[in-house]
């Protein structure tokens, strides 16, 4: 079976906000010291919607990968790299669309909803009703397992499993696939060989998915098996063919509870946000002229911390000492809004900190940042190259 790998991709957008910190990015630098990581900048999505100004996708993307690295993406323990350096994300993208019923893709959820959403925009391109098949090709071109993603997003990574659930049952066919899977079985040895076969027969006779699962356990152990072999003895297992496309596994993220200045989500379309390196005066600032509860017009007016934008950022921010504090001054008249305001600024500049201090290092020597991202692509291709051997072959590609 393919070994635990997560994949995640961000379009460029320019640089980030502490929405995207602790939406995405937090989870990003505890993932990488616990499984393999690929972290990509997905450029051509961009284009699926911005593709009548693509002058600034170029400088969004340096932007963004400066903001990985200063937020503690580290390039010694995941491959971050750019999809259009990897063309091998556009051959797999192609040959899956030679099997994609229209219909799978004209479903789904986001398709009509982004339409709405961006209904100043011409969409009505075979770019952007095709976006959830690159979507899929940039996962299944590294076999990833895990997809960190949130609740609205889990239809397309279900879509990625049904396309390569679809390939492999047209594909996986290869000649004599049966014989070679027994052979294959003879290699375990005669006790697991004997285990190996008394799973399958219960988990395809009875359906019995404990049974399945420590089959698959079984596999996972034979590190002297060929990949061939491995991927025959699987798609025995389960009745099907060779699996050359793994079904990868959506991994639910929680929603990011990250407020903007407002209260509202924060977003750049609200105009709410702080930036990942936004410098302190500009942090202060913002803060401080946030709006708070409408009913505390003077000092000594009480207030409903449950009302104020303010309060949304200690649940953020705070420890418990802190927050009863501002809820205790708030509703009593005991502090001021700025009063309340300054925890929240000395919490938001020390996350930020180590962050610039990364930045600089980056910002005084782009080359690094190039650097960083020409060896990711480098590692992602030579990956993305040993699928796509398997793709022709199983298509009948592969001339020689």
């Amino acid at each position: 079976m393919f070994a635990d790998r997560v994949l995640s991709g961000m379009r460029p957008t320019g640089s980030l906000h502490l929405g995207h910190y602790h939406g995405v990015l937090k989870n990003w630098v505890k993932m990488q010291h616990e499984m393999e990581c690929l972290f990509f900048v997905a450029d051509w999505h961009a284009l699926t919607t911005h593709y009548d100004t693509p002058q600034v996708i170029e400088q969004s993307v340096w932007d963004m990968v400066v903001d990985w690295l200063a937020a503690g993406v580290d390039p010694a323990h995941a491959t971050l790299f750019i999809q259009s350096r990897v063309p091998e994300h556009a051959e797999l993208h192609l040959l899956l669309s030679m099997i994609t019923p229209l219909g799978w893709l004209e479903r789904m959820p986001t398709y009509k909803d982004q339409q709405e959403k961006l209904s100043g925009k011409d969409l009505s391109t075979y770019g952007f009703l095709g976006y959830p098949l690159l979507q899929s090709a940039d996962i299944l071109i590294y076999r990833a397992t895990q997809v960190p993603v949130g609740e609205d997003q889990v239809p397309h990574i279900e879509f990625t499993r049904e396309i390569a659930r679809r390939f492999n049952h047209i594909y996986g066919r290869e000649a004599g696939f049966e014989e070679k899977a027994e052979a294959a079985v003879k290699k375990l040895g005669g006790k697991k060989a004997k285990l190996y076969a008394e799973l399958r027969v219960r988990y395809q006779e009875q359906g019995d998915d404990e049974a399945l699962e420590a089959a698959k356990a079984l596999l996972d152990e034979q590190h002297s098996l060929s990949h061939g072999d491995r991927e025959r003895l699987f798609g025995y297992l389960e009745g099907g063919g060779k699996m050359i496309l793994s079904e990868p596994q959506a991994m639910l993220t929680a929603a990011s509870k990250m407020p903007g200045l407002d209260g509202q989500k924060m977003s750049k379309s609200y105009n709410n946000t702080i930036s990942l390196r936004e410098d302190e005066a500009s942090v202060t600032r913002k803060i401080r002229t946030m709006p708070t509860d409408p009913a505390r017009i003077r000092r000594t007016d009480v207030g409903d911390p449950d009302k104020c934008p303010v309060w949304q950022l200690h649940q953020v921010y705070s420890n418990e000492a802190t927050k009863a504090w501002a809820m205790q001054g708030c509703k009593s008249a005991g502090i001021g809004c700025i009063e309340c305001k300054q925890p929240v600024i000395e919490a938001v500049l020390d996350e930020q900190c180590p962050m610039r201090e990364r930045a600089q290092l980056y910002l005084d020597d782009p080359t690094l940042v190039r650097n960083i991202i020409a060896d990711g692509c480098e590692k992602a291709r030579a990956l993305a190259r040993d699928t796509m051997r398997d793709v022709r072959e199983a298509m009948g590609l592969s001339y020689s």
